[in-house]
């Protein structure tokens, strides 16, 4: 256990605090003669979990502190926020169903590719779309949220909900090209390593 998969955790832990602000609609603070409605707190939960995505990976790369238990956890700590901030956001209706299903489906079906790839001997790396993805997902939810309460800013959440479906699709699209192709020639190679040492035997059964 090191400081950057501490903060992965810490992000995990911010899924539940999440949706329990954002379903309550609740606390609403004074502060400083500034009232704080769920909305806020909700914005600000969401910004601190994602600052400790990008801390995380930069902590573990600049510290050499790279382990195995958060390449496994950063992922699934990134998955498990997004999907618990649409759930909630569609039982609030302010995300359609529909967008929810395609956005939460791709997280995890680009999951699932990456796990079947790890297993194969190879890795996908993360594209420069998959990398904007993630940035126009938080934009999109603390916009969504804030458009609870100030309907004016619903407009811009709407546009950015269809980037983030339509990026969804087209990097989801990016990963399952580079999966096969990976897979295609790994299926190739062990085909002709088959036909190899089919071949060897044969000649050494008729050498005998």
């Amino acid at each position: 256990m090191n400081l950057p998969n501490s903060l992965t955790l810490l992000r995990i832990f911010f899924v539940p605090v999440l949706i329990v602000i954002l379903l309550t609609r609740s606390p609403t603070v004074q502060l400083l003669g500034f009232t704080m409605h769920f909305e806020v707190w909700g914005v600000l939960i969401l910004l601190l979990a994602a600052a400790t995505d990008w801390a995380d990976g930069y902590l573990a790369r600049r510290r050499l502190q790279v382990t195995t238990l958060g390449i496994l956890l950063d992922p699934i700590a990134d998955k498990l926020l997004i999907s618990a901030a649409f759930i909630a956001l569609v039982d609030m209706h302010l995300v359609k169903a529909w967008m929810a299903v395609i956005i939460i489906g791709r997280e995890f079906t680009v999951l699932g590719l990456r796990n079947i790839a790890s297993a194969e001997g190879f890795t996908i790396a993360a594209s420069t779309l998959g990398k904007t993805k993630m940035v126009l997902q938080v934009c999109a939810v603390a916009i969504v949220i804030v458009g609870a309460r100030h309907p004016s800013m619903n407009p811009l959440g709407l546009f950015l909900l269809w980037l983030v479906v339509i990026s969804a699709l087209v990097s989801a699209a990016q990963y399952f090209l580079r999966f096969w192709s990976h897979v295609d020639d790994s299926i190739k190679q062990r085909r002709k390593l088959r036909m190899l040492e089919a071949s060897k035997k044969s000649q050494d059964a008729v050498s005998l």
